[in-house]
Order: C-alpha cells, then structure tokens, then sequence
C-alpha cells in the first residue's frame, strides 16, 4: 500500500510506559517536513500528468490537421492524368511541393511527441524515485526511532528491576533485625527477671519461716528473723534493731478479745 500525507500525519506512535524517550516537538517537525514534500511530489505528478494529456491532445489535433491537408493534395493528381491538353503537365509539376509540405508537419508532430513522452517518463521515473527513497528515509527514521525507544523502555525496566531488588534485600535486612533484636531484648528481659527473682528470694525467706498466729495467741516481739549464714549475711542474723520492750517506755501489746475481728473467737 502506497504511502500518502494523511497516513504521515495520521501516524501516532507509543507513548512510553515511565517517559517520554523522545521530543514530541522534533518528530512532529520531522513527519512535517515528510508531509510537505510528499505532497510536493503528489502536485508534481498531477502536473505532469496534465501536460501528458495536453501533448496527447496536441498531437492528436495536429495528427488529424494533417490527415486533412493530405486529403485535398492527393485529389487533384487523377484530374490532372487524365487531361488530354498539353498544357496538363504544368499542374503535374506543382504537385509534390504540397505533399513535401504535409509530411514535414507530420515529422515534426511525431518528434514533438516522442519529446513529450521522454519528458514525461523522465519526471515519472524522478517522481516515483524521489518518492520511493522518502518513503524509505521515514520508514528508516520510525524504526530507529521505535528501537531507541524500546531499548530506552527496557533500560528503565531493568533499571527498575534493580532498584525493586535492592529494596528487597534491604527489607529482608530489616526484618532479620527486627526478629534478631526482639529475641535479645526478650532474652534480656527473661535475664534481668530472673535475677531479680533469685535475688528478691532471700528477703521474702523471713516472712515464709514465721509461723502464722493461732487463735488467741498474741503476736511475739523482740526476737529478730534468722538467715542462713551462707546467703551473704555477717553471722546468723542481720543487725535490724529489735522493738521497743515495756521497759523503755512503751506500752505492751495488748491480745485482742475474741470476737472482734473475723476468724477469731468463731
């Protein structure tokens, strides 16, 4: 299928997917320029064509003027023949000068015409040339123009690629931290927990040892709790001072009568 104009400016390539690869603005000016000559040519022939048919009816015109002046020329030769005077010759002599003059016209017409046809199949050749090699040029010119973008587009996709790896790796990094930290911290929790344990365990052994009050019994003072030597104390017990007696001037604990708190006196 021939390329014409309008399939030139009606030609609409892809867009690429990121950005543009090219200048909108140079391809345009490009396929322009494309238009204008293409068009050019197109008018050229037109007009070539035009004369073409002017010569062929020119030609025509002088072929059939000549035909009509070669009809009159040739008549009067048999009247001449057959008449017996003397003074016949005379005509008979007259005669070819105007057959001579016909057939000058009719070579001149068949020159002008071989004239006009080499005319016209040198700007026909020059024409589907000029066009033809056009023709190739754009399409050369598109295709280069579609393999740069292409080759453009793949770059970024790859370049993209690589970036989406990197990132990937760097959330993967990420996430190995994040697991690795938390299991520290909760192994440093579970730690510092246990040492507290086993160092608030000690302190909570007094307490324990104690006996529980029975029913009616009063609570003992001025005896201190006892530990065990090897636990990091000095000696036996720890020097906590012992509560006051009666003897320095406070009042004796006194039994709460039965019956006064729950549990007591039931």
């Amino acid at each position: 299928m021939a390329l014409t104009p309008e399939d030139v400016v009606n030609k609409r390539f892809q867009s690429t997917k990121f950005r543009e690869g090219y200048d909108q603005d140079e391809v345009d000016d490009f396929l322009d320029e494309i238009v204008v000559e293409l068009r050019r040519l197109n008018q050229e022939n037109d007009e070539l064509r035009q004369r073409l048919v002017a010569a062929d009816a020119r030609i025509a015109e002088l072929q059939r003027g000549g035909a009509v002046a070669a009809a009159p020329m040739e008549s009067p030769a048999p009247a001449i023949v057959a008449a017996p005077v003397a003074p016949a010759p005379a005509p008979v002599a007259e005669a070819p000068a105007p057959v001579t003059s016909a057939a000058e016209p009719t070579a001149d017409t068949n020159n002008l015409l071989q004239l006009a046809r080499r005319l016209h199949e040198e700007h026909v050749r020059e024409g589907v040339a000029k066009k033809e090699q056009l023709i190739a040029e754009g399409q050369a010119e598109a295709a280069r123009i579609v393999a740069e973008a292409t080759s453009a587009q793949q770059g970024q996709l790859q370049a993209l690629e690589q970036e989406r790896s990197t990132l990937q790796r760097s959330v993967d990094e990420l996430r190995t931290f994040e697991r690795e930290y938390r299991q520290q911290l909760r192994t440093y929790i579970q730690t510092q927990l246990a040492e507290l344990e086993s160092t608030a365990q000690p302190a909570a052994a007094p307490v324990m040892a104690g006996s529980a009050p029975t029913e009616g019994s009063a609570p003992v003072y001025g005896s201190a709790p006892s530990y065990p030597a090897d636990q990091g104390y000095p000696g036996s017990a720890p020097a906590y001072p012992a509560p006051a007696s009666p003897a320095q001037g406070y009042p004796a604990p006194q039994t709460p009568p039965p019956g006064q708190f729950p549990g007591y006196g039931s």
